[in-house]
């Protein structure tokens, strides 16, 4: 009688801080571990996000997350993300607090999978402990990746940075006379930089309202509806 040889199973390793692995493995040990909410592969290095408090992130995300939102709800033709994994290239996969997108002929899709793979048009970092990363090893791939517009709101210092893609490399763009960053990559996406600092929603959502109403905003959105009919 012949026996059947079973084949041992393979042992996945457990996602750890500090891991080296191609995006496979990444995704590979990622997928083992449900229990960990954030993890990252930035330049091939896992990064595992720690516990989140109220103050230092989950209020500022709160209020990134209603601005785009509104966006969203006034723009058709593009998609708000939060907290979505996105596959850029064979060594990063980041997990961007937020992240706004054209959802038809821009510069990423949705996978098969259900993953964001390219380039989002503008990402959103909330910046505190993990300042040094999100202003050095996540803006040279935000950058070498063509992500448009990478906004970092830097909580510990009080400061929020706005950087636009030019010419392969990311210039700071500066608030108006009147305290307003105005997108490149989506018009009518405004944003007052002191009331959002100061956690004033209302002021946020008023500026942002202008925006919306003018003729730029009108314009895109006539252009993302006319390219989605096409």
């Amino acid at each position: 009688m012949s026996q059947t040889i079973l084949k041992p199973q393979k042992t996945i390793p457990i996602l750890e801080n500090g891991d080296r692995l191609t995006r496979f493995e990444f995704e590979e040990r990622y997928e083992q571990m449900p229990h960990i909410k954030k993890a990252e592969l930035i330049e091939g290095i896992v990064y595992i996000g720690s516990p989140v408090r109220f103050n230092q992130h989950g209020k500022p995300h709160a209020l990134i997350m209603t601005w785009l939102g509104i966006y969203w709800s006034a723009t058709p033709g593009v998609t708000v993300g939060d907290n979505c994994t996105v596959r850029l290239d064979a060594d990063n996969e980041p997990q961007p607090d937020a992240l706004l997108r054209i959802t038809d002929n821009g510069k990423s899709i949705i996978s098969k999978d259900d993953y964001v793979e390219g380039a989002p048009e503008l990402i959103v970092e909330i910046s505190a402990s993990t300042a040094s990363i999100d202003l050095h090893d996540k803006l040279k791939v935000y950058r070498r990746n063509q992500v448009q517009e990478y906004l970092v709101w830097r909580i510990y210092d009080g400061e929020f940075d706005w950087f636009r893609l030019r010419e392969g490399k990311y210039i700071q763009l500066q608030p108006n006379e009147k305290g307003i960053i105005c997108s490149e990559s989506f018009p009518g996406l405004w944003l007052d930089i002191a009331a959002l600092l100061t956690g004033d929603l209302a002021q946020v959502s008023a500026i942002l309202q202008e925006g919306l109403n003018s003729s730029e905003h009108k314009n895109f959105v006539k252009k993302l509806t006319t390219k989605s009919d096409s």
